[in-house]
C-alpha cells in the first residue's frame, strides 16, 4: 500500500536579520512526512530544528525572522493542498492547532499560569469545534483520561503550578490532540523529564499517533529517545540537512561524521569510558565552513579506552581508604504540607527522611532518582541553603546544622554548588566576568581587583572559553557555555567539595559530553569531591564511583553503579534502569516489525522489552 504524504518541505530557506547580516537558520532543507509515520529530527542547539517546526506552524516573528524560499505543502483533512508559505494568516489559523499541532519543549512557559489547565484545553476546542461549554468540559476530562492524568476531573481546576513537568507536559499533550490533529509537532517535549516519565510520555504519544493514524515530526537532540519513536531521521546540522534515512539504517549504518558523533556522545551503559567523545573527536570545520571528516582511528581510540574492573577495584581501594569529608547521619527535611487556622501543622511532606550516607574526599557519589525524590532537597540541606529539621551532617568532622551562620561562612567557599539551570542562576545585568569574580570579592580570594580579574581570565581559559568573553552578559550565550561560566564560577573559591545538583540534563547530548568530561578533567586536577545529582541514570553511571538510588525522600539503594546496574537490587531500581533509552538496533528491529504487523500498542511494547 503506498504512503499518503501528509506535509512535504521543499527547499525550506528561513533566515534572520541581525545587524549586519542575514542568517540562514534553516538552509535548503527537504522532506516528506507520510499518515501514520514518525520523523525524528535532531541536532544540536542552533541546529535548526525548532525554526523548522516554527516555519510549518508560520510562527516565524517578522521581523526579524523570514521564509525566503522553498515550499510547505500540506494535504489537509478535506483532501486539499496547499503551500503553508503562501497561506493567509486567518486561514492559517484554521490549520494551525486544529489540523497541525504542536506541543513546545517547556510546557511552563506554554501554559498561561492564571487560566485553569482544563480552562486551556476547553479554549481549543472552543474556538475550533461547535460544540457547548459542557460538552468541551466532557470532551476535555475525556482527554485529560486518556493522556493518563492522575484524577482528570480535578485536574481540570488545577493551575500550571500546581502539576509536576511530566503532567504539564500531559496537558500540553492533551491540549495537542484535542482537535484530533493529521499532524502533531513535538518540540524537545521529553528534555528535562525523569527517564520514567519520558518513557511514558514516548509510550502515549505512539499510543495516541496508532489510534489516530497521524503524522508526527519529533524534535530532539537525543538520538537515544528517536531509536525509541521514529521511522526516519532527519539529522540537522548548522541550518542543513546532512544525512536523513530510515532509523534502522541511520543507527546501524550512520555516514555522516556528525551522526557518527551524536551517537557517540551518550555515556554507554555496557562499558565506562574514561573519556565520552565528543563532536570535535570526528570532525572539524574548515576556512571556509566545510566538514572535514577526522580520521577514524583515532575516534575509535578513543571510544576504546575503558576502565577495567579490575582498575577500578583498585582506585576503590585507594579511594576508601582516605579520610570521610561528608557524614550524614539520619537527616530528615520536612516541610509542612497542612496546617490548621492558628498554624499548627498537621502533616508533612517529607522531602529528605532518615538519610544516612558518607562521602569520602576525592570521590564522586552519585544520587540519582525521579523528580520529587529529594535529591536537590537533600543537596540544598548539605549547604543549609533549605534547613534540616533533625539528623547531623558532618563537614571535615565539624558538625554544620548547628553551627551559626557566622561560623559557617567560612565553611561555604570550600562548598559549592552548581545548579541546573544556569541562565535562571546568573545575574543577567552583570557580565559574567563580574559575575565570577562576585564571589572571590565577597570571601577575599587574591588582595587586589587586578590580581582576580587576571584569575577569572585564567578560569575562562580553564572551562575551554575565551577571555573576551569576560565581558558579555549570560543572554550572549548558549545553554553549554552558561554552564561553563558556572562552572568557573565555582572553581573561584578554590573549593574542595562540589554538589552538581542536574547540571547537565537540559543540555544537547554533545555539550553535555564536553561538560562531563571537564568535570572530571578538573576533579583530577584540583582533588575534587562531588555529588552528582541526576534523574539520568547513564549519567550518573558514567559520572560516579558510588551511587546512591532515592525514592520518595529516602535511600532506596546504595553501592558501585556497574553492579546496581547489572544487578540491581529494588524494582524501582530496575524500574529506572528499563526506562533509559537504550537505542540499540534489537530495540529497533523489534520495534518496526512489531509495527510493520499492526500488532496492538501494548504487544508493541512487550515486544520491545523481550528484546532487551
Amino acid at each position: 500500500m503506498e504512503k499518503q504524504p501528509l506535509l512535504e518541505v521543499k527547499n525550506l530557506v528561513t533566515q534572520f536579520k541581525t545587524d549586519d547580516e542575514f542568517v540562514k537558520a534553516v538552509n535548503d532543507i527537504s522532506f516528506t512526512l507520510h499518515k501514520g509515520e514518525t520523523i525524528g529530527i535532531v541536532g544540536e542547539s542552533g541546529s535548526g530544528k525548532s525554526v523548522t517546526s516554527l516555519s510549518i506552524m508560520q510562527l516565524i516573528p517578522n521581523p526579524p525572522g523570514k521564509i525566503t524560499q522553498g515550499e510547505i505543502i500540506y494535504h489537509t483533512k478535506d483532501n486539499k493542498i496547499v503551500d503553508l508559505v503562501k497561506t493567509r494568516n486567518d486561514e492559517m489559523r484554521h490549520y494551525r492547532g486544529n489540523e497541525i499541532a504542536m506541543i513546545f519543549q517547556e510546557p511552563m512557559t506554554s501554559l498561561n499560569p492564571v487560566i485553569t489547565c482544563g480552562n486551556q484545553v476547553m479554549e481549543v476546542l472552543l474556538l475550533h469545534q461547535k460544540i457547548s461549554k459542557n460538552e468541551a468540559r466532557e470532551k476535555t476530562i475525556k482527554l485529560f483520561e486518556e493522556v493518563q492524568l492522575p484524577n482528570p476531573v480535578l485536574m481540570l481546576d488545577r493551575y500550571p503550578h500546581q502539576l509536576s513537568g511530566g503532567q504539564k507536559q500531559r496537558v500540553m499533550i492533551a491540549m495537542a490532540m484535542s482537535c484530533n490533529p493529521n499532524i502533531l509537532i513535538a518540540d524537545e517535549p521529553t528534555t528535562a523529564l525523569d527517564v520514567t516519565v519520558q518513557k511514558t510520555i514516548l509510550e502515549l504519544m505512539k499510543k495516541l499517533q496508532m489510534e489516530h493514524n497521524m503524522g508526527i515530526l519529533f524534535i530532539t537532540h537525543d538520538l537515544g529517545v528517536i531509536a525509541e519513536l521514529a521511522d526516519t531521521v532527519v539529522v540537522m546540522y548548522k541550518g542543513k540537512v546532512v544525512e536523513q534515512g530510515p532509523v534502522l539504517e541511520i543507527f546501524s549504518n550512520p555516514k555522516h561524521p556528525y551522526t557518527k558523533s551524536l551517537l557517540a556522545c551518550r555515556p554507554p551503559l555496557d562499558k565506562r569510558l574514561k573519556r565520552l567523545p565528543v563532536v570535535s573527536d570526528f570532525m572539524v570545520r574548515g576556512d571556509n565552513g566545510e566538514i572535514i571528516e577526522l580520521d577514524k582511528k583515532v575516534t575509535d581510540a578513543i571510544a576504546s579506552v575503558t576502565i577495567s574492573a579490575e582498575e577500578r577495584k583498585k582506585n576503590h581501594i585507594e579511594l576508601y581508604q582516605r579520610d570521610k569529608i561528608l557524614e550524614l547521619k539520619n537527616v530528615k527535611t520536612w516541610f509542612p504540607s497542612q496546617k490548621t487556622l492558628f498554624g499548627k501543622v498537621l502533616s508533612y511532606t517529607k522531602a529528605v527522611d532518615d538519610v544516612t550516607f558518607d562521602v569520602y574526599e576525592g570521590e564522586t557519589l552519585g544520587l540519582v532518582g525521579e523528580s520529587g525524590c529529594g535529591k536537590t532537597t537533600l543537596g540544598r540541606t548539605i549547604l543549609k541553603l533549605t534547613d534540616a529539621m533533625d539528623g547531623q551532617i558532618y563537614y571535615k568532622r565539624q558538625e554544620l546544622l548547628r553551627m551559626k551562620e557566622s561560623d559557617f561562612r567560612h565553611h561555604r567557599k570550600d562548598m559549592q554548588i552548581i545548579f541546573q539551570d544556569p541562565y535562571s542562576s546568573l545575574n543577567p545585568r552583570i557580565t559574567v566576568g563580574d559575575a565570577i569574580m562576585e564571589p572571590m570579592k565577597f570571601h577575599n580570594i587574591l588582595p587586589t581587583s587586578k590580581q582576580r580579574r587576571e584569575r577569572v581570565y585564567e578560569l575562562l581559559r580553564k572551562v575551554g572559553l575565551d577571555e573576551k568573553y569576560y565581558y558579555r552578559y549570560p543572554h550572549e550565550f548558549s545553554g553549554g557555555q552558561r554552564q561553563r561560566i558556572c562552572i568557573a564560577r565555582a572553581l573561584g573559591l578554590n573549593p574542595k567539595f562540589i554538589i552538581c545538583d542536574e547540571s547537565v540534563s537540559a543540555l544537547d547530548v554533545s555539550v553535555q559530553a564536553q561538560v562531563l568530561n571537564l568535570l572530571n578533567e578538573l576533579k583530577e586536577e584540583f582533588k575534587f569531591t562531588y555529588i552528582f545529582i541526576s534523574h539520568d541514570l547513564s549519567v550518573v553511571k558514567f559520572m560516579s564511583d558510588r551511587m546512591v538510588v532515592m525514592q520518595q525522600g529516602r535511600v532506596e539503594e546504595m553501592g558501585d553503579p556497574d553492579e546496581i546496574y547489572i544487578n540491581p537490587k529494588s524494582e524501582y531500581t530496575r524500574k529506572l534502569i528499563d526506562s533509559i533509552p537504550k537505542g540499540n538496533i534489537e530495540n529497533i528491529k523489534a520495534a518496526i516489525a512489531s509495527k510493520e504487523n499492526s500488532l496492538p500498542f501494548s504487544d508493541w511494547m512487550s515486544n520491545i522489552s523481550t528484546k532487551e
